[in-house]
């Protein structure tokens, strides 16, 4: 029906040009003295005909119409390449206004082509750059913890602490980076929940020691269908925004039926319009806006990650009480981005 309504718009003064004609025609039989069925009658051939051509204008109208939308413009799943290897089945012009917008087009996207291409380019040089100093900084942060840990001072203390955070943000820049390239390292298989948590609790130790926070904490009998690598950055991420937002009392973490692992705190919260929004990326909601430090990243690629494993994430929070974050770990169904 839309294709119809669109061809009777474009058609509409040669529909008048074909009654007016037929009009005039019977008009001027009827004057000649002409009976008037001889005059409707040639209203109704002068009809017919014009009804015929119309009909025959409409059908081809609707084959390009189709042939265009079916052959040549892209779908989602066939992007990129499918796009500009359907420019060649492109309906032949009827006319030259339409031969010089489809060498318009093809010209376009030549250069659309080219321009996507540098960008791929580009991107690839600045990822390896990043990738290459994330690798390169890890040196430098490793003989800063070994000189720290050789001293027992308040400062040093403090220094570890702050030397904890630059690795957690080194991390989160080689793991965004590699979330958005052609090819990961995910190794799924069977693993112990038990030595992934106790790893991310001890990377964050000076975390809870210099802010004198409660950890409980009992061995986890668990084994899930998870990549270490991915699960205890994951993991990591959810200790340091418990830390970070809790100044009293403790976290505790606790496996929950089926295969769920929660982590609590008794921190401020999270407002209840921010709670459908923190998985969002960039989003950093009141309490990042009152800390002036949040990158709104860490549970943006956390819900990432654990979608790719198959895992699921949720939050609850109450203001001035405390947040809970589950990380559902029986999912067995994975995928890759």
């Amino acid at each position: 029906m839309q294709v119809f309504v669109s061809w009777l718009r474009m058609r509409w003064k040669l529909w008048l040009l074909c009654l007016a004609w037929a009009l005039i025609y019977t008009v001027i039989c009827w004057l000649w003295g002409m009976p008037l069925a001889v005059s409707l009658y040639a209203f109704a051939l002068c009809a017919f005909l014009g009804a015929a051509v119309m009909l025959s204008d409409f059908l081809r109208f609707r084959r390009k119409y189709r042939t265009f939308f079916q052959d040549v413009i892209m779908r989602k799943e066939d992007l990129p390449d499918g796009f500009y290897a359907r420019l060649e089945l492109l309906p032949r012009p009827d006319n030259v206004w339409e031969e010089a917008y489809q060498k318009w087009l093809g010209q376009l996207l030549e250069r659309l082509k080219g321009l996507e291409a540098d960008g791929e380019r580009r991107y690839a040089e600045l990822s390896d750059y990043y990738m290459m100093w994330a690798h390169q900084i890890k040196t430098p942060i490793a003989a800063m913890r070994l000189k720290l840990q050789s001293q027992d001072s308040q400062l040093c203390r403090e220094l570890e602490m702050d030397l904890v955070r630059i690795e957690q943000y080194v991390e989160m820049v080689m793991c965004y980076l590699r979330l958005d390239s052609e090819s990961t390292d995910y190794v799924l298989k069977e693993q112990e929940l038990d030595p992934i948590v106790r790893q991310a609790v001890r990377q964050l130790a000076p975390q809870f020691i210099g802010k004198k926070l409660r950890l409980d904490y009992e061995p986890l009998d668990c084994r899930v269908l998870t990549d270490e690598k991915w699960l205890l950055f994951v993991i990591g991420q959810v200790l340091s925004n418990a830390l970070k937002y809790t100044r009293e009392g403790g976290i505790s973490i606790v496996l929950e039926e089926p295969k769920t692992l929660c982590m609590k705190d008794t921190g401020i919260g999270i407002a209840p319009e921010d709670v459908p929004r923190i998985f969002e990326k960039g989003f950093t909601g009141f309490n990042g806006r009152e800390d002036k430090k949040a990158s709104g990243l860490g549970l943006y690629l956390c819900r990432r990650i654990c979608s790719n494993l198959g895992h699921r994430i949720e939050v609850e929070s109450v203001v001035g009480k405390g947040t809970s974050v589950r990380i559902f770990l029986e999912q067995k169904e994975v995928r890759t981005e």
